[in-house]
């Protein structure tokens, strides 16, 4: 029996101090806080400050975990032969520690938000339904489990 495979992510919601997040324009999904895949012998906390420098070229540091998700579904890639596997991430609010607004070859924008306004500027409903648990965080962490393709659809949604 082959072994499961898994991706496994790391997003991070940037605070600057002052009441804004750091999102990022991407190609392929439009505005979203940073975030991607962890890389072998990477910590996730390593995998989130890595991809937030990469992805809008700030400093940052990490707070503290607020959200587990599992995205249970796979997919064909765009070649039409690749399978993409189920994934598993983790969203953590982290400190902008410093740094000027940058772009990469997966962005290219990146701003400061004001917290309250940042929703509005996303457009696919898993990633605004990750930033409103950040918006509804008590202390608990959340954990949803979705797929989404062929459609966006929850299967779980608890706090543990």
């Amino acid at each position: 029996m082959p072994m499961p495979t898994h991706i496994v992510a790391a997003g991070g919601i940037v605070e600057d101090g002052k009441g804004n997040v750091l999102l990022v324009k991407t190609y392929n999904n439009g505005w979203v806080f940073p975030g991607g895949q962890i890389e072998i012998g990477e910590t996730l906390d390593e995998g989130v400050i890595r991809e937030i420098k990469e992805e809008s070229n700030i400093d940052a540091s990490v707070c503290q975990l607020i959200g587990i998700y599992s995205n249970t579904g796979s997919y064909l890639y765009k070649d039409g032969i690749t399978t993409i596997p189920s994934k598993v991430m983790f969203d953590y609010i982290c400190k902008y520690e410093g740094g000027k607004l940058g772009v990469s070859d997966e962005t290219s924008d990146s701003r400061w938000v004001r917290k309250e306004d940042a929703k509005d500027l996303i457009d696919r409903q898993v990633i605004k339904d990750r930033y409103q648990a950040y918006l509804n965080y008590s202390g608990k962490i959340n954990y949803t489990a979705y797929k989404t393709k062929p459609e966006y659809i929850v299967s779980v949604k608890r706090e543990v």
